[in-house]
């Protein structure tokens, strides 16, 4: 198995695609290549030209909903870490480069990439009252842990990510942030500017 796979979905980043993979090879980390699977349910000769210029694979599969879909690329990456797009939005390549030496000595289940996680009153709403779910960009997480709780529902289509994220939260998830600001400071620091520092932990409950 390898260290990490990313998982992006072209329905999930629409036209910003070549933006998310563009920042993934773009980290400034030269020794690390970390695998891409494209997920998608329509054959566009685009694809195949980022397949190429990015190094990634595409999986398209035109009958299958998200949920599927990430299920299908998670079987077949049989990486630890799977970091799965979950906005339109990317990130900046800077940011990856700070992010990836945190998955070696990690022994967490899940990141939140980009993000702070919500508030315990904020789930509760959006469990009870049907609220919004906040999304965060990316997300990490151990594909061992990911088949614990099932994977993502198959049957889901976009709502597959806010469920997935329902679920980690109701489970003893072990979870953790890495968001901008701890980029910053793990950037910034007078001690060791290389090594960033380890995210800031949010309690699950």
């Amino acid at each position: 198995m390898g260290m990490a796979c990313f998982i992006v979905d072209a329905s999930v980043t629409g036209a910003l695609l070549p933006r998310h993979l563009r920042a993934i090879r773009q980290t400034g980390l030269v020794d690390l290549t970390l695998p891409v699977i494209v997920t998608g349910t329509t054959v566009d000769p685009r694809l195949s030209y980022m397949e190429q210029r990015y190094q990634v694979h595409c999986l398209i599969t035109p009958s299958l909903p998200l949920g599927a879909r990430i299920n299908q690329a998670a079987y077949a990456s049989q990486a630890d870490w799977l970091l799965i797009a979950m906005q339109q939005q990317p990130l900046e390549a800077k940011f990856w480069g700070l992010f990836f030496p945190q998955l070696g000595a990690c022994t967490l289940d899940v990141f939140f990439i980009g993000s702070d996680l919500p508030r315990l009153s904020e789930r509760l709403r959006q469990r009870f009252l049907g609220a919004a779910t906040a999304v965060p960009p990316y997300i990490a997480i151990r594909r061992a842990w990911l088949e614990r709780i099932g994977g993502l529902d198959p049957e889901l289509d976009t709502p597959a990510l806010t469920d997935l994220l329902q679920r980690l939260y109701a489970f003893p998830t072990r979870l953790q942030t890495f968001n901008l600001e701890t980029a910053r400071l793990s950037h910034d620091s007078p001690i060791n500017n290389t090594s960033p520092k380890p995210p800031r932990t949010s309690p699950t409950r």
